[in-house]
């Protein structure tokens, strides 16, 4: 029986090709959407899902409240694993892991630099799952100056992957070389992993390790592994006590309304559920994973709102077909089955072109969304049940009601001519093209406010000029020679300033510090900088006056941005106050006020910062701690400039890598989450239209047919073309109206939500509703009119004969 039936739907395809295939197309490319988005979200949340004991490990956060400063941390005390397991039978280990950006190791002459590098403790291995190919994990990272490298690595410095008890030499900050012994070689980590890292270094080398106070502010990532059955709910409820048996001041601050506080964030929710400060590296965002999940259904619900509307509107081709079959005795199950088996076979056809396109979209996708995505083995074994699933239940869902409307058709009406079909007086019609159109206008409307959102960060006054700035990094390879480096760059012809700093707005680099002022100690960023940084960074003063490094004073004197005058109780007059460093109590006099500027994402509101001159003889004292330098250039011939830079950087690194980014380029970085967003929404718009189209384009199609004898009639009576076309186009475009006013302000309610995600955002202007609604209109009156001028151009002698 089903072979009959599926050899009737083969009939029936090749019978209307112009219907199947505008109806396998729309399938096509709103299941191929779907797939692609099936690949993303099964990509971001897979991540450290690769622990065998995932679902009991669990990251220690802090939050902190000083005066007006709060900050929420995804780092801990180097003391509270070791105190937070001490304290608390449940859990079973702990394990520490420190960023260690910017290593150099020696790979013969060359000195290369490694960012993906962590301080482990050694119980990373009894943790997490890093599978060890040599080496004995539980002694691997025991002793001083031992490390566990990768397999990308050990090929890297060695060609092989036997690379146990060789060493690799760590040259540090002030250039001293350290011999490090290779105790183990684990696998790459996934690419779904919330950290990189290619080189795990004994904790045991660094010092700030055994630092004993538990109110320490150093980057320090802690995890706790659980035993199980343990409730991180119930332990988390017993920090508050905890941290009073520690830290004796908690009870004082908390009557000041400050607070500092422990809680736990599981492994699994880290990637998607996470955006803490000092985070291991960038983290997903769960609200994205709900839209494009969201686009990609409604993209498939369009698809088969197509199919629905072109086979109802399709049903008078089939109405004695099915006229003849209950005649002859059909029973309505039976024709039921007949059409859902077509819209089945529909659905597979569709499915297996969608796989192929999904296949051969991947890559752009991939550039699009950032990710490598690629179908791998596991991939396939949940795929193809996925697939088959897909398939059937798109399939039932886009022909139940064609199915059901089709065979209620009355034979003796049908076989009479009476059946009622098309578009004309379908409600339900007319609904499924609102829900399409309204759909579609919400996605103009929500690409367009991601796109003016992201114009106006890229255009908003930031409190300094990133334009034409050059960062060279890494300044810690030149051997104490920074400051030499900086005047000899200064002499090049379109170089107007430079600057030498580890601190600037569009990095990643901060130092968070507690001083005192006004009788009160607030948390701050603490940048030391030298005596050309406002004049490159080409920030201004709002009070006071710069840097002089031929004042001896201003060694103790510090600048201060006017976030940070108001926090401390200086609106009125901060210059000549004095501040308070809170580590070593050394005295500060503010000497000026800088306006404020924007050193964060745009997301985030101006914290305080306090800018202190660091001086060239406390440069080379403290071993030219500066890292970056800021280059102000103002030349058109910027790859020369670049090429005159370089040569005096090989010239005193000694031919080391020459690494440097533009800082607007990073600064445009911050919002990579954002530009990416916004490629995929207007990717997912256009396919969107590209599918009401296809519907509408059919929708008006077959309305012209059955209007053919009704438009020569009333050309014969003097109906013009241009009266014919607007009176054929006017009830479609009046359901793109509706679909406006429908979408609209679902549209202004989910994007104004959206954009309260940011600090500083743009409001939602009138433009964007009128050019979604005019481009709505202007879209949907290009695709029906060439179906409607066909019509009314036809000779009505012709359209008379039509039966």
């Amino acid at each position: 029986m089903m072979g009959n039936y599926f050899k009737t739907a083969l009939r029936s395809f090749k019978r209307n090709k112009g219907f199947t295939l505008l109806n396998i197309a729309g399938l096509t490319i709103g299941l191929a959407v779907c797939l692609l988005i099936i690949f993303y979200v099964f990509d971001e949340t897979s991540y450290d899902r690769f622990n065998s004991k995932g679902d009991r490990i669990y990251r220690v956060n802090s939050d902190t409240k000083i005066n007006a400063s709060i900050t929420s941390s995804a780092i801990a005390a180097p003391k509270a694993a070791e105190a937070l397991q001490l304290n608390f039978p449940e859990i079973e280990n702990t394990v520490r892991l420190l960023s260690d950006e910017e290593v150099r190791f020696k790979k013969g002459e060359e000195l290369v630099l490694e960012k993906n590098t962590l301080f482990c403790d050694p119980s990373i291995f009894a943790v997490f799952t890093l599978p060890m190919l040599e080496g004995d994990p539980n002694t691997a990272l025991a002793e001083p100056n031992t490390i566990v490298v990768t397999e990308r690595m050990a090929e890297k410095y060695f060609g092989t992957t036997h690379v146990l008890g060789k060493v690799l030499t760590r040259v540090g900050d002030d250039n001293k070389s350290t011999i490090c012994r290779i105790t183990g070689v684990i696998k790459n980590l996934p690419a779904q992993c919330h950290f990189e890292a290619d080189c795990l270094e004994s904790m045991a080398s660094q010092p700030i390790a055994s630092n004993q106070n538990l109110a320490a502010f150093f980057p320090f990532h802690t995890y706790l592994l659980l035993k199980p059955q343990a409730d991180y709910k119930k332990l988390e409820a017993k920090f508050p006590a905890f941290l009073k048996k520690y830290l004796d001041f908690i009870d004082a601050m908390e009557k000041q309304g400050d607070y500092i506080k422990l809680n736990l964030t599981p492994l699994y929710d880290i990637h998607l559920h996470s955006n803490r400060a000092n985070e291991l590296s960038a983290n997903g965002n769960i609200q994205y994973i709900y839209i494009y999940s969201g686009v990609a259904l409604f993209i498939l619900l369009l698809a088969c709102i197509n199919f629905m509307n072109l086979s109802t509107a399709h049903a008078a081709g089939r109405a004695k077909e099915v006229g003849i079959r209950k005649v002859l005795g059909s029973p309505r199950t039976g024709l039921v089955l007949q059409f859902i088996s077509e819209s089945v076979l529909m659905s597979f056809f569709a499915m297996l072109t969608a796989v192929l396109l999904a296949w051969a979209l991947l890559p752009a996708f991939n550039q699009i969304a950032g990710k490598s995505l690629t179908v791998t083995s596991t991939m396939i074994g949940w795929l193809l049940p996925a697939v088959t699933g897909i398939t059937l239940i798109v399939g039932l869902l886009a022909g139940s009601y064609p199915a059901f409307f089709l065979s209620a058709f009355n034979p003796v009406k049908v076989l009479k001519g009476q059946t009622v079909a098309g578009v004309k007086g379908s409600r339900l019609r007319s609904l499924l093209v609102v829900f399409q159109f309204a759909i579609s206008i919400f996605l103009i409307i929500g690409t367009l406010v991601v796109y003016n959102q992201l114009s106006y960060m890229q255009h908003k006054s930031l409190g300094f000029n990133r334009r034409q700035v050059l960062l060279v990094k890494h300044l810690n390879a030149l051997n104490k020679q920074g400051a030499a480096f900086k005047q000899e760059v200064l002499h090049l012809p379109g170089v107007t300033s430079a600057t030498l700093s580890s601190f600037v707005p569009t990095g990643h680099r901060r130092w968070t510090n507690y001083v005192s002022a006004n009788n009160n100690v607030h948390q701050t960023e603490f940048w030391p900088v030298d005596e050309d940084y406002l004049r490159t960074m080409n920030m201004s003063l709002d009070k006071g006056r710069d840097f002089n490094a031929a004042l001896s004073s201003d060694s103790s004197a510090i600048i201060i941005n006017q976030t940070a005058a108001r926090a401390m109780g200086f609106a009125g007059d901060a210059l000549d106050k004095t501040i308070v460093l809170g580590d070593n109590q050394k005295q500060y006099h503010v000497i000026g006020v800088v306006k404020d500027f924007n050193f964060n994402s745009l997301r985030d509101n101006v914290s305080s910062v306090v800018l202190t001159m660091t001086t060239a003889f406390e440069r080379k004292k403290q071993g030219d701690r500066p890292d970056v330098l800021a280059v102000k250039m103002n030349s058109d011939n910027l790859s020369a400039l670049l090429a005159g830079i370089e040569k005096k950087w090989k010239s005193f690194s000694n031919n080391q890598e020459f690494d440097y980014s533009f800082m607007d380029e990073d600064f445009d970085n911050l919002y990579r989450a954002e530009q990416r967003t916004g490629k995929i929404a207007a990717l997912f718009t256009t396919l969107a239209i590209l599918i009401a189209c296809l519907g509408l384009f059919g929708l008006a199609a077959y309305t012209a047919e059955q209007r053919t004898r009704e438009i020569g009639i009333r050309k014969v009576l003097g109906a013009n073309v241009p009266d014919l076309v607007v009176m054929l186009g006017a009830s479609f475009l009046k359901l793109v109206c509706i679909a406006f006013l429908v979408a609209a302000p679902l549209a202004w309610l989910f994007m104004d939500k959206w954009l309260q995600g940011f600090a500083y955002r743009e409001s939602i202007s009138v433009w964007v509703f009128l050019v979604a609604g005019l481009g709505a209109l202007l879209i949907a009156g290009l695709t029906i009119s060439s179906q409607f001028i066909k019509a009314a151009v036809a000779n009505p002698v012709k359209s008379l004969k039509v039966d």
